[in-house]
């Protein structure tokens, strides 16, 4: 993804020389800064991590946020009506998701289920107006549920022993949740975010246990690497 990512960001860099060259030799006359032209810096990033991020609810949010300040820079909407139609336009992305995940299930809330009928407690790490951390040293690892209300959770699974599917269930509401896992394991994610997201650094590998990872942003973030 890094390297999709990498040819992306180059490809609109080249583009922008490009313009900003022939402008100077009088070959093209492309306004660059056009009404609005500040909404790209919105636009871009989000429209590049549809195609580089695992999760994609967050950038799609993003893409709506910002064509919806560029065509009201552009006099095509009002201000007045941008809110209007933002905020459906956010719960109906949202809602999208929900009903996605729902269809086709969530192996978070599996492994969860199984794990409480069998009478295994996940472990829990909650931090709210403070900061929490969670090791897991040598021990076997199943599952456990983080949360982070304006706080940080910090959640070390380097040496944690991981033999088969776990899953972990986060929450970050105006906070922040920090994963840090073994390389000997997949990481899968499944999400609900608004202003928010979960960034997956992790690499893919084969034949490896799966960490599955079920969360719940509001502005606030979480990250795996």
């Amino acid at each position: 993804m890094k390297k999709v990512s990498s040819i992306l960001w180059g490809i609109v860099l080249v583009a922008i020389g490009v313009i900003f060259a022939l402008n100077a030799f009088n070959i093209t006359d492309v306004d660059v800064f056009f009404d609005g032209w500040w909404t790209l810096f919105i636009i871009v990033p989000c429209a590049i991590g549809l195609f580089t991020e695992r999760e994609k609810t967050g950038n799609i949010i993003g893409v709506a946020i910002g064509v919806f300040l560029l065509l009201c820079c552009q006099d095509i909407l009002s201000f007045s009506v941008l809110w209007k139609l933002l905020v459906p336009a956010i719960i109906i992305i949202v809602g999208f998701k929900m009903v996605f995940m729902g269809m086709f299930g969530n192996k978070t809330n599996e492994i969860v289920k199984k794990m409480k009928l069998e009478g295994n407690n996940l472990k829990s790490g909650c931090a709210v107006f403070s900061g929490c951390d969670v090791k897991y040293d040598g021990e076997e690892f199943k599952g456990a549920e983080l949360t982070a209300v304006f706080g940080g959770v910090d959640c070390n699974l380097k040496n944690a022993i991981i033999e088969k599917d776990c899953a972990i269930q986060v929450t970050a509401i105006f906070g922040g949740v920090d994963i840090l896992v073994p390389d000997n394991v997949n990481v899968k994610v499944s999400s609900n975010c608004i202003f928010g997201g979960i960034s997956n650094k992790t690499a893919v590998h084969k034949d490896v246990p799966t960490i599955y990872v079920s969360g719940t942003c509001m502005f606030g973030g979480v990250e795996i690497k």
